[in-house]
């Protein structure tokens, strides 16, 4: 299980669109869970995008302002939370983000327990996906990005998208240190290659989406699916960054696990 934080730098790089197609498309054993919290400080756009306003504000990440003063953020947590499944499965949930950023303010005390949160619900068969957008792995909310197992950069491979992307991964690694796994999924709407990318930024590209206007509006905008959108190219590359990122995650434990001889050793010692 995951707790992976998905971030933009400047302009429209599909951050939330990017972030959507994982959580459709994400592996999961049955009994398994994957949220995706729209946790931009900048608002959240999936409830008048993807949803077409089809559920009102009622529900969303500004409630857990007033929850957390109370001493219950967990609960509230829970019933914010909107299944974006067909069959009311409950198993793909999106915490919807702000719809108006002046409510930023209000939620700086929560973000630090907000990540503690999601940290503690990933035993529990729940992998978490957290849209930063732009802004979002910096200032106050940090704590999320700084407390999750991998943080995406989403660029294009454009030369303005590249440029922007080298400035905000130069800003994240100082902001995270080594502690966190740092990747990018590009966006393919541009000349250079990934090895090119590799090479200039000094980063992994985790994964490749395609440039498909047309099929990101069904995540964006809410668009009218077309036939077998959910095999489109968009959805396939969809499947299989969601498996390159869940991979990630484990070769990233796998090494920061401590050695066997050393848990032996713990656990003789503890008895």
């Amino acid at each position: 299980m995951a707790v992976v934080a998905l971030v933009g730098g400047l302009g429209a790089p599909g951050v939330t669109t990017t972030a959507l197609s994982l959580l459709l498309t994400w592996p999961m054993p049955e009994g398994h869970r994957v949220v995706l919290a729209e946790a931009d400080p900048d608002g959240g756009a999936i409830l008048p995008g993807a949803l077409q306003g089809t559920l009102d504000n009622a529900r969303g990440l500004r409630n857990l302002a007033v929850a957390a003063r109370q001493g219950q953020l967990q609960e509230a947590f829970w019933r914010q939370l909107v299944d974006i499944t067909d069959a009311g499965t409950r198993d793909r949930l999106v915490l919807p983000g702000l719809y108006d950023p002046a409510h930023a303010s209000a939620l700086e005390p929560v973000w630090a327990p907000l990540a503690g949160l999601f940290v503690g619900i990933e035993p529990h068969r729940h992998d978490v996906i957290v849209d930063l957008g732009r802004r979002g792995a910096f200032g106050p909310s940090a704590v999320l990005a700084q407390r999750a197992d991998a943080v995406l950069l989403v660029a294009r491979n454009t030369l303005r998208g590249l440029q922007s992307a080298q400035v905000r991964l130069e800003a994240l690694r100082e902001s995270l240190g080594s502690t966190t796994e740092v990747g990018m999924l590009l966006v393919d709407g541009g000349p250079f290659s990934k090895e090119e990318v590799r090479r200039h930024l000094g980063v992994a590209v985790t994964a490749v989406l395609p440039w498909q206007p047309k099929q990101a509006a069904v995540l964006s905008d809410g668009a009218e699916q077309p036939r077998r959108f959910e095999s489109s190219e968009l959805m396939r590359a969809g499947r299989s960054a969601a498996v390159r990122v869940q991979e990630m995650v484990a070769i990233r434990r796998s090494r920061l696990a401590p050695p066997a001889a050393t848990l032996g050793r713990a656990v003789s010692g503890a008895r």
